[in-house]
């Protein structure tokens, strides 16, 4: 496509769609913030959900560049670089329907010019665990081609998924560690209505792996509602005290067992600490097993519960904010999914749908509303905005 010319899409802004850095660097850039919004392609609803929030940020002044490359660094040997889904006419009237002004889908030669770069950014001890344990490297590759976009695109923000929480982590940590002048907005994972995260790996689910695929988004929301039942029993504790031991012997004797074995779980929530992060790995455990002997059957990599500073475990009695991620395979594919948990804090129910019938993770324990708000101008935590 002539990169001078703009296409326009049914309903949508003129979108330009550039293939070269100096294309993009001739692109006036307007009166307003430059949002940038990195992906891989094969958009959906997920990136549109992103490119918007970008929209509002900005405003009509404001620029939105989406940069669709497939970054052969970021995969592993036996990954699924070759069969990636490449759809770029698709993307770009995907992106100009949700908002962009730019698409700047560069080649491989464009963004490493000299072949495959001698000198990476690492990501640290942070990028060794979880999905960098399991693809070595990974993060390395991620870090590196996101500081080459972020200096091609120079943007004033860039905004990125809270589904792929630990590379929102390493990125948000890169950007402070090495003064990038740029604000890092998180943007809460967007559902399908029976509650799988989108993601481009999805359309590689057969409809059998795509019933078993459920059991990831399922055991994160099990965590999260026993958490939220366990919370409520240490409230009943509070206002209770020991008389809830004497409550639960005199109901026992009387033959009233359900009361009983409330008033049991009451008096066992008031004694000794909190039990939150055992209860949440616990429910999540338990369907994930039973998933195990579905056919076809779930693979689980990992389940982790992590301190979203370093992404390490956390411990029985922790309180504050964690991440509950996951990671399994559903035939060839493998996919990945996190839920945020606040412990001590008080929890809520699942997160409500849109009206075009996406969800996101936007139920208060999330700390997110049923759409995605208007991002921080501040900082706000280590998944939050950063500069």
């Amino acid at each position: 496509m002539d990169e001078s010319r703009p296409t326009q899409p049914a309903r949508s802004r003129p979108v330009r769609l550039l293939h070269t850095a100096a294309a993009l660097r001739e692109q006036p850039r307007g009166t307003g913030a430059r949002a940038v919004v990195m992906t891989m392609g094969a958009l959906h609803e997920g990136h549109a959900t992103l490119i918007r929030a970008a929209r509002r940020r900005v405003g009509p002044q404001g620029q939105v560049v989406v940069t669709v490359f497939v970054n052969p660094l970021q995969f592993g040997a036996g990954e699924d670089l070759d069969r990636y889904p490449r759809t770029l006419d698709a993307d770009t009237e995907l992106a100009a329907a949700a908002g962009a002004d730019v698409v700047f889908a560069p080649s491989a030669e464009e963004v490493y010019p000299g072949g495959a770069p001698q000198i990476r950014v690492a990501a640290g001890p942070m990028g060794t665990l979880l999905e960098g344990a399991s693809r070595p490297g990974h993060f390395d590759g991620v870090l590196t081609v996101v500081a080459k976009l972020l200096h091609l695109t120079a943007p004033d923000l860039a905004f990125f998924g809270q589904k792929d929480a630990q590379q929102l982590a390493v990125i948000t940590r890169m950007a402070a560690d090495l003064n990038f002048p740029v604000e890092i907005i998180g943007v809460p994972t967007v559902r399908e209505e029976d509650g799988l995260a989108l993601s481009s790996r999805n359309r590689y689910l057969s409809a059998p792996e795509r019933r078993t695929a459920l059991a990831l988004s399922a055991a994160l929301f099990a965590a999260r509602d026993r958490l939220a039942a366990e919370e409520a029993l240490r409230v009943r504790a509070a206002s209770t005290g020991h008389a809830a031991q004497d409550r639960a012997a005199a109901l026992a004797a009387l033959g009233e067992d359900r009361a009983a074995a409330d008033a049991h779980a009451v008096a066992y929530a008031a004694a000794g600490p909190p039990h939150g992060p055992s209860v949440a790995r616990a429910a999540a455990h338990a369907v994930l097993e039973d998933a195990a002997r579905l056919e076809p059957p779930l693979a689980l990599d990992y389940l982790a519960l992590v301190d979203p500073s370093d992404f390490t475990e956390v411990p029985d009695g922790y309180e504050g904010e964690a991440i509950l991620a996951v990671a399994a395979k559903v035939g060839t594919t493998r996919l990945i999914d996190n839920i945020r948990l606040v412990f001590g804090a008080g929890h809520s129910g699942p997160a409500p749908a849109h009206q075009d019938g996406t969800r996101t993770d936007a139920a208060p324990s999330d700390g997110a509303s049923d759409a995605p708000a208007t991002p921080p101008t501040t900082p706000h935590g280590p998944l939050g905005a950063t500069r």
